[in-house]
């Protein structure tokens, strides 16, 4: 059974940094691609990043080029998002995702596997 353990997050204020981490357990190939969603109260999940299964390809959204990093450590089966220069417009529940192959990492729907959620809050 494949199980995505999400931590950190938490509150910070406008301007500040955040790193949320998404361990895997259970997945039976050492092959996968990961990424990470988030969506806020009213809004539909949006892909912020994702990571090819080796780690040489990343994808990011438009609303968070230049100030998130993804990054997978496969020895460890974990996934993280490094968040910097955080707004308030970047409240929201984050969550991460696997799949062993991708054609759209934005799209919901290319994941079957999926974290409970984290909560990042940034105060302005």
């Amino acid at each position: 059974q494949v199980q995505l353990v999400q931590s950190g997050g938490g509150s910070v204020q406008a301007g500040g940094s955040l790193r949320v981490s998404c361990a895997a357990y259970g997945y039976t190939s050492s092959s996968f691609c990961m990424g990470w969603f988030r969506q806020a109260p009213g809004k539909e999940r949006e892909g912020v990043a994702a990571i090819s299964a080796g780690g040489g390809r990343t994808y990011y959204s438009d609303s968070v080029k230049g100030r998130f990093a993804v990054s997978k450590d496969n020895a460890k089966n974990t996934l993280y998002l490094q968040m910097n220069s955080l707004k308030p417009e970047d409240t929201a529940m984050y969550y991460c995702a696997l799949e062993e192959t991708l054609i759209n990492p934005r799209s919901p729907n290319e994941y079957t596997y999926w974290g409970p959620g984290i909560q990042v809050t940034v105060s302005s």
